[in-house]
Protein backbone atom coordinates (compact mmCIF):
# COMPACT_ATOMS: atom_id res chain seq x y z
CA UNK A 1 0.00 0.00 0.00
CA UNK A 2 1.46 3.48 -0.23
CA UNK A 3 0.66 6.38 1.61
CA UNK A 4 -2.45 8.74 1.38
CA UNK A 5 -1.65 12.44 0.91
CA UNK A 6 -4.36 15.04 2.11
CA UNK A 7 -3.89 17.34 -1.51
CA UNK A 8 -5.01 20.04 0.89
CA UNK A 9 -2.04 19.89 3.14
CA UNK A 10 0.46 19.68 0.01
CA UNK A 11 -1.53 22.92 -1.53
CA UNK A 12 -1.12 24.87 1.60
CA UNK A 13 2.01 24.32 2.16
CA UNK A 14 2.98 25.51 -1.96
CA UNK A 15 0.85 28.29 -1.18
CA UNK A 16 2.50 29.59 1.41
CA UNK A 17 6.07 29.18 -0.15
CA UNK A 18 4.55 31.31 -3.01
CA UNK A 19 3.81 34.15 -0.96
CA UNK A 20 6.44 34.01 1.70
CA UNK A 21 8.16 36.61 -0.22
CA UNK A 22 5.94 38.77 -1.55
CA UNK A 23 4.33 39.60 2.39
CA UNK A 24 7.91 39.63 3.99
CA UNK A 25 8.17 42.70 1.26
CA UNK A 26 4.59 44.40 2.00
CA UNK A 27 5.31 44.13 5.83
CA UNK A 28 8.61 46.26 5.34
CA UNK A 29 11.16 43.45 5.18
CA UNK A 30 12.84 43.53 1.81
CA UNK A 31 16.07 41.59 0.73
CA UNK A 32 18.18 44.49 -0.96
CA UNK A 33 20.71 44.05 -3.27
CA UNK A 34 23.40 46.97 -4.40
CA UNK A 35 23.54 47.25 -8.11
CA UNK A 36 26.12 47.54 -9.88
CA UNK A 37 28.43 50.58 -10.47
CA UNK A 38 28.46 54.01 -8.32
CA UNK A 39 27.23 57.46 -9.13
CA UNK A 40 28.07 60.30 -7.74
CA UNK A 41 25.59 63.76 -6.90
CA UNK A 42 27.11 66.46 -8.06
CA UNK A 43 25.08 68.99 -6.09
CA UNK A 44 25.41 67.28 -2.46
CA UNK A 45 29.10 65.94 -3.05
CA UNK A 46 27.73 62.42 -2.06
CA UNK A 47 28.20 58.67 -3.92
CA UNK A 48 24.80 57.63 -4.67
CA UNK A 49 24.05 53.72 -3.88
CA UNK A 50 21.15 51.86 -5.66
CA UNK A 51 19.64 48.90 -4.26
CA UNK A 52 17.12 46.82 -5.48
CA UNK A 53 14.97 43.89 -3.63
CA UNK A 54 15.72 40.37 -4.21
CA UNK A 55 11.90 39.30 -3.84
CA UNK A 56 9.52 42.06 -5.25
CA UNK A 57 12.38 44.01 -7.88
CA UNK A 58 11.69 47.52 -5.82
CA UNK A 59 14.56 50.00 -6.10
CA UNK A 60 15.79 52.52 -3.65
CA UNK A 61 18.67 55.08 -3.47
CA UNK A 62 21.01 55.46 -0.61
CA UNK A 63 23.53 58.80 -0.28
CA UNK A 64 26.73 57.37 1.05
Amino acid sequence: MSNVVKLNSVRHARLQDRARGVTLCQSGFHKWKPLAGQRFDVRQGRLVTTERCERCGVERTILT
